[in-house]
């Protein structure tokens, strides 16, 4: 198991340009493969603990969640949007300090995550059959078969699948045609999380000593640098759409990440 094994002490980890953070580099490369490997950063980590919550009425494990996940807390800025981070013994659920999640894909089929990933989809559907009025209650091959439906569209469109999504695309799970609006509305808030960290390629200076991962503190440094880019610059269709166009360009592009 990838829990008992001593090779597994570090892995080197980068930002992508999806904004999620991969493994470059890891310590045991004889058991793992980092082709493709994703690991969820401490935001992340916090998000699926919060969506977590409302399943423990219905039986949650903690314990099959601890046994998931590998914990690792940062230990170096390398730069160029890459960090090291050293294997820690802190349980995700009770440690207060900010840690990555490397989730244990040693055996994808039958291994903790796999058995984490089964528990919290027949929680979900209890949740949903108890919560909605549905004229057939929900399965749990229903909701697999529609979640690795939306995954094999991702594949065939060349997505990688980060696993992050995985696990928030089953907490976040509701039947067509139901709860529709809320859950729209839930997500939008969610998405503001969801996409973490939210740093461009020249702001990874900011990863430097900070290992709670505080990425918006240069936000209005940065407004400013892109006042005085631009001095006096004016563009004809000011009267028209006013400062519409420049907040726009001063958002950082977003999109979901997929493994």
């Amino acid at each position: 198991m990838a829990k008992g094994s001593p090779q597994l002490e570090w892995c080197i980890v980068r930002l992508g340009e999806d904004h999620n953070w991969w493994v470059d580099e890891i310590s045991d490369p004889v058991h793992w493969d980092v082709d493709g490997l994703s690991i969820i950063d401490p935001r992340q980590v916090d998000h699926i603990i919060e969506l977590i919550d409302p399943l423990r009425e219905y039986g949650f494990d903690s314990d099959l969640f601890e046994r998931a996940f590998i914990p690792f807390r940062i230990t170096k800025d390398l730069g160029r949007g890459k960090v090291r981070l050293a294997r820690t013994k802190q349980p995700l659920l009770e440690s207060e300090e900010k840690l990555f999640a490397l989730p244990d894909v040693i055996d994808e089929e039958n291994g903790p995550y796999a058995d984490f990933l089964d528990h919290i989809t027949r929680l979900r559907v209890k949740l949903i059959n108890e919560l909605l009025d549905l004229e057939e209650k929900l399965t749990v091959d229903e909701v697999e078969d529609q979640l690795r439906e939306a995954q094999n569209n991702d594949f065939i469109e060349g997505k990688a699948v980060h696993l992050f999504s995985e696990i928030t695309a089953i907490l976040d799970f509701m039947p067509a045609g139901h709860g529709e609006e809320d859950e729209e509305g839930e997500k939008a808030a969610a998405e503001d999380d969801d996409d973490l960290p939210e740093v461009e390629t020249e702001d990874e200076e900011k990863l430097k000593g900070d290992a709670s991962l505080k990425w918006d503190e240069d936000d209005e440094d940065a407004d400013k640098e892109d006042g005085e880019a631009k001095p006096g610059a004016k563009d004809k269709d000011d009267d028209e759409d006013g400062g519409d166009a420049e907040e726009e360009d001063d958002k950082p592009a977003r999109k979901r990440s997929k493994r």
